[in-house]
Parts: C-alpha cells; sequence; structure tokens
C-alpha cells in the first residue's frame, strides 16, 4: 500500500549509510541502500538528509542520490521551510534516524527493510524480540512508529 506512513520522518545518513566512507569524496553505494529508499518513498516515509556535508559536497550527494531516484523531504532541517537561527535546536525532528554511529553500528539496509516491514505488521512485542540486540534508534523509532499507527486507527 503506497503512502500509508505519510507522516513518518525518518533521518538518514550519508556517508557511512547510503554510500560507504570516502569523504569528502563520494564512496560507493551500500548495497540496497536505495531500493530501499525509493520503496520507503512509495510508502510515504518523509526521508529528511541528514548529514555533516555542507556546500559543493553536499550538492553533490544531492545529485548522486537524484540520479538514483530519490529526493527528499528536507536537507539537514525538520522540514523544507525551516530556517537555522540561534533559537532552534539543530537536533532533526525525527521519528526514526538511520546513521551508521548508531548503537550497534548500520545494520544494513536489508536488515531496515525487514525492521520497517515486520515491525508494521506484527505487534511491538514481536517485533522487539526478533530484532533482539539490533539498533537500539531504529527499536526505539518502531515504538514511537507503533504508538502513532494505534492512536489513528
Amino acid at each position: 500500500m503506497e503512502n500509508e506512513f505519510i507522516n513518518i520522518r525518518v533521518a538518514i545518513d550519508f556517508d557511512g549509510t547510503i554510500v560507504e566512507h570516502a569523504y569528502p569524496d563520494i564512496g560507493e553505494e551500500k548495497l540496497f541502500a536505495f531500493e530501499t529508499l525509493r520503496e520507503m518513498q512509495k510508502k510515504g516515509f518523509r526521508l529528511i538528509l541528514w548529514t555533516y556535508r555542507t556546500g559543493k559536497e553536499l550538492e553533490e550527494a544531492l545529485e548522486f542520490c537524484r540520479q538514483r531516484g530519490v529526493e527528499f523531504y528536507a536537507v539537514n532541517k525538520s522540514y523544507p521551510e525551516e530556517v537555522f537561527d540561534e533559537s532552534v535546536s539543530r537536533k532533526i525532528d525525527a521519528d526514526l534516524f538511520i546513521d551508521d554511529k548508531n548503537i550497534g553500528g548500520f545494520p544494513g539496509w536489508s536488515k531496515i527493510w525487514q525492521m520497517l516491514n515486520t515491525g508494521m505488521v506484527e505487534d511491538q512485542k514481536m517485533a522487539e524480540k526478533k530484532f533482539a540486540g539490533a539498533n537500539i534508534s531504529l527499536i526505539q523509532g518502531l515504538r514511537k512508529l507503533f504508538k502513532r499507527k494505534n492512536h489513528e486507527e
């Protein structure tokens, strides 16, 4: 079903997550990265690029993603219209964070896809048991997602 998760915001790192580390260059694509991101977009997830890159390096990363069919809802912002100033936190307001720096490291895009899809169908405790020891940020995000999804039904 398309657009079933239209309000779920996912902040995604670039270097080490979408591509291998090669900063300031662009590394090789991570296996299944763009297939997963395109499917997430089809399902209605709002993808936020959350990266250390700025300027020319950021523009190169965005073009790299565009050429592979991925456009981001926002870049280094919680929403497209956000303007940074000292009164606004730099922390991204997202439901899930996908980053190679998470506790437990980067589980890989096929595992992320399984976690997202299994977690949407099974109840919360079954998903947590199945993925025990997996990335803590993703588990916390799934908990938040289940709560939101249950309140909407």
